[in-house]
């Protein structure tokens, strides 16, 4: 019997490894009526036994898992060595719930308890399966997972759930794990950033001129620095990327029309409430003013444009 490629057999080895870390994620919530837990973003009934087979995958216009429409038969699958570990507060909809735990906090804590994650969305954290997350390693995550269960559970003080983070950001002295992330989740659905967020990526764009147009007016000097309220129909020089999702939103030389503005007005407000915590956005810069955080984009002279 010839012998499997080395590649192949680490491949499988990882597959293993995050099959197993579904399976138990699922178990726990099972096991536990009556509370909350985190899911795993993915097939309701993925294989139980072994690897299955790749058909698990696939997505489905029927299927309600994924939250994507027009899907096409057979084109989309989702590659599970990847893993994306869903927290309570919005479904896939977009639909937020009365309560809710986003990712930002969940993840500071794993940070300060030896766990750094790949990627952070508003409810999601992504892990890779890389060659070396033993079992070991993603029980060590389940059992942060439960830690912070357990402390949220309780509204423990934010100085005892994450001291660091806390001793860094004194202004949450005295907030207890469960109000900050109910404060945060509060803020994000009076926003509607779900809608938001969407809004800004399916809008239309006008293009001013070329990038590399737009990107020699820029190191000419030839720019205005812009604050937030001011960047409506105004041209940027540089490239603006919020994270997450960490997608391009514009380019040089495209146009700010009012979604993509509101974003950024929602994103200097929450960075004002929430130090440490902040929406990060590429191609923006942060100055305090007059004891207020502002966000300013780098445009081009309108008469450039």
């Amino acid at each position: 019997m010839m012998e499997r490629p080395g590649g192949t057999a680490l491949v499988e080895e990882s597959l293993t490894e995050a099959l197993e870390f579904r399976r138990a994620m699922i178990r726990i919530g099972e096991e536990t009526p009556g509370t909350w837990w985190f899911s795993v973003w993915g097939p309701d009934t993925p294989a139980r036994q072994g690897l299955g087979d790749r058909r698990d995958w696939d997505l489905h216009q029927a299927d309600s898992w994924h939250g994507f429409s027009d899907v096409e038969p057979g084109f989309t699958m989702l590659d599970p060595i990847k893993a994306t570990v869903l927290t309570p507060g919005l479904d896939v909809t977009g639909t937020f719930g009365e309560t809710g735990i986003p990712a930002a906090v969940l993840t500071r804590y794993l940070a300060e308890h030896g766990i750094v994650v790949e990627k952070t969305g508003l409810y999601s954290f992504f892990i890779l399966f890389t060659i070396g997350i033993t079992k070991g390693r993603w029980n060590t995550l389940i059992s942060q997972l439960q830690r912070f269960k357990d402390a949220y559970d309780a509204n423990l003080a934010v100085q005892q759930a994450m001291p660091r983070f806390a001793a860094a950001y004194p202004g949450y002295d005295g907030t207890g794990l469960r109000d900050l992330c109910q404060g945060i989740h509060d803020f994000y659905r009076a926003h509607d950033l779900a809608r938001l967020t969407t809004d800004m990526y399916t809008s239309d764009l006008v293009p001013q001129m070329l990038p590399a147009d737009a990107w020699a007016q820029l190191t000419r000097g030839l720019v205005d620095r812009v604050p937030v309220d001011g960047l409506k129909d105004r041209t940027t020089a540089v490239l603006l990327t919020p994270y997450p999702p960490g997608i391009p939103l514009l380019v040089p030389g495209e146009r700010f029309n009012e979604a993509i503005a509101s974003y950024l007005r929602f994103a200097e407000a929450f960075n004002q409430a929430y130090p440490g915590l902040e929406t990060i956005i590429h191609g923006a810069e942060t100055r305090t003013a007059g004891g207020r955080l502002r966000l300013y984009v780098n445009c081009l002279r309108e008469e450039r444009c």
